[in-house]
């Protein structure tokens, strides 16, 4: 069921970035043009409920696709643990509902940023000619994060998922407490990946090319015995390309 949930969610994203529609997946105005500018017109509120509804189908699809593969080992484990009860399939759901709703209250939150951010660069004639520097700090940020003591504690409770589901699981209350591990699983994911996910908003938030490259990173890094060590490197080359995208952009304006 999950393996096909995140293979539905990959041909979705796919589907979707080759279609006429694919350009609202990255556009900063997903209305600019076509029937969703009148219906964005007819229905009230609709310029900010329908392109709010869009960038959350979007965000929630590409967080199924690249996290949930991630998550895999702790819901086995999970599944183990309640395959003898009648409600297995229930809580197995709500677990992920749990981790979902984590990533999408982020997702709503770094839209909102991006959505500052280019409304920022619209009424700063120096930002829309220097936007490279925003997308430099977002890089290096990801590149510094790596080295961060928060990161890597984040990272041990996702790369142990049983201890984890023996912590969080309890009993009384079923429903309540699959949904609160699936949360806090979600919150830990968050907390060690969310410099990562950030990168696509500088690459593109519908490059299927960096979705898949940055969930295998991050599928390595939470479930591989050797996945730790890529941290390191993985912050250098992100450190690395950061002072390149300034040197260049520096050095153009120095030349000209």
């Amino acid at each position: 069921m999950l393996a096909g949930l995140v293979a539905i969610a990959w041909i979705a994203l796919m589907t979707w970035s080759r279609s006429p529609y694919g350009r609202y997946v990255n556009h900063p105005s997903w209305f600019d043009m076509g029937p969703g500018a009148a219906l964005c017109s007819a229905i009230p509120g609709g310029s900010v409920i329908l392109p709010a509804l869009l960038h959350t189908i979007a965000w929630m699809t590409m967080i199924a696709a690249m996290m949930l593969p991630t998550t895999l080992p702790l819901l086995d484990r999970f599944r183990r643990l309640i395959m003898a009860r009648g409600d297995r399939h229930v809580l197995l759901g709500l677990v992920v509902a749990g981790y979902l709703a984590v990533w999408g209250t982020f997702g709503l939150v770094a839209h909102g940023v991006d959505r500052l951010v280019l409304a920022a660069f619209e009424r700063s004639p120096w930002l829309a000619l220097h936007g490279w520097a925003a997308g430099a700090a977002v890089i290096f940020v990801a590149g510094a994060f790596q080295f961060s003591s928060l990161k890597y504690r984040c990272l041990e409770q996702c790369r142990s998922p049983l201890s984890f589901v023996m912590s969080h699981w309890h009993g009384p209350t079923p429903r309540r407490s699959a949904f609160a591990l699936g949360a806090h699983h979600g919150a830990f994911c968050v907390g060690c990946c969310w410099a990562l996910m950030l990168l696509m908003f500088v690459v593109g938030t519908g490059s299927i090319g960096w979705m898949l490259a940055l969930g295998a990173i991050m599928a390595v890094e939470k479930n591989l015995p050797w996945g730790r060590r890529l941290s390191t490197p993985l912050g250098v080359a992100l450190l690395t390309w950061a002072a390149a995208i300034v040197a260049i952009n520096l050095g153009a304006g120095n030349a000209a």
